[in-house]
């Protein structure tokens, strides 16, 4: 046999119905990317994670999605790890996570291509569990042994970041809290609380354009992080802060109004001073 690399163009007939199979078996194309073919699709479709649906029969599901957000996690089960989580999102800002769990040479590097663009096919749907969610989807996706990742030309220069006001924070209800937010505004009256090396935190506070003021929280390898930043842009003037996906947590007091902050939720959260945003 030639030691030329394998490979194999497959046309698809666009005879998707309800949940969008293309008119190759699965057990065909299970075959093939076994076989070690690079399988390019053709004229497919693919899907929109709104359209997202569970159903274990379907695994020929396949979207073109940003990676807008990636963060390690270790398992409590078998302490192994690191494995990543990645938050995709479609064209239209759909957000949805996916897992990879293992480390296969099929996904090397891709824990480094945070804000690329890349081609899903054959990926696994799942319920999302109940509690903190990095996205609002009823649903995520895991990688399987066929699930196949390739960067792509991006489809359009969208940040997908939906800034929260400060003023309507407060005004959350507990099932939004189970999201992350982002949010954008000026930095004020910080505190550098590092006594306890095994709990650094780092507390300011962001305010905007009409006095509404939020406390905030970095904590961990964030706050170190923060920390820096911060002095590497004094001489700069007014400093501005971008949040992206931080917890809010909001605690009811008998005795005063309630206790409502920002903090950071391990990897997931990230943050950027004076961001040039277009």
């Amino acid at each position: 046999m030639s030691r030329m690399k394998k490979s194999l163009i497959i046309i698809i007939t666009l005879a998707f119905k309800r949940h969008n199979i293309c008119n190759i078996s699965e057990s065909k194309l299970n075959h093939l990317l076994r076989s070690g073919y690079n399988i390019s699709l053709q004229n497919s479709h693919y899907n929109k994670l709104f359209e997202v649906s569970y159903n274990p029969k379907i695994t020929s599901w396949r979207f073109r999605v940003k990676i807008h957000r990636i963060y390690p996690f270790y398992s409590y089960v078998t302490s192994s790890g690191p494995f990543y989580k990645y938050v995709l999102a479609d064209e239209e800002g759909t957000k949805m996570e996916m897992t990879i769990y293992g480390n296969s040479d099929r996904f090397r590097g891709l824990e480094k291509q945070e804000g690329k663009w890349v081609e899903i096919i054959r990926v696994e749907v799942n319920r999302s569990y109940p509690g903190f969610q990095a996205t609002n989807s009823r649903f995520n996706l895991s990688a399987t042994r066929n699930t196949k990742v390739h960067i792509i030309d991006p489809l359009n220069n969208r940040f997908f970041m939906d800034f929260k006001n400060i003023h309507a924070i407060p005004h959350m209800d507990h099932r939004d809290r189970n999201y992350p937010i982002d949010t954008m505004r000026v930095v004020f009256n910080t505190e550098a609380l590092f006594d306890d090396p095994a709990s650094p935190r780092m507390v300011f506070y962001i305010r905007d354009n009409i006095d509404s003021h939020i406390k905030c929280v970095a904590t961990g390898a964030h706050a170190y992080a923060f920390r820096d930043g911060l002095e590497n842009m004094k001489g700069r003037g007014q400093v501005i802060v971008v949040l992206k996906m931080w917890r809010v947590w909001k605690f009811l007091s008998y005795f005063g109004p309630p206790d409502l902050w920002l903090e950071t939720e391990g990897g997931l959260s990230d943050f950027r001073f004076n961001p040039c945003l277009p």
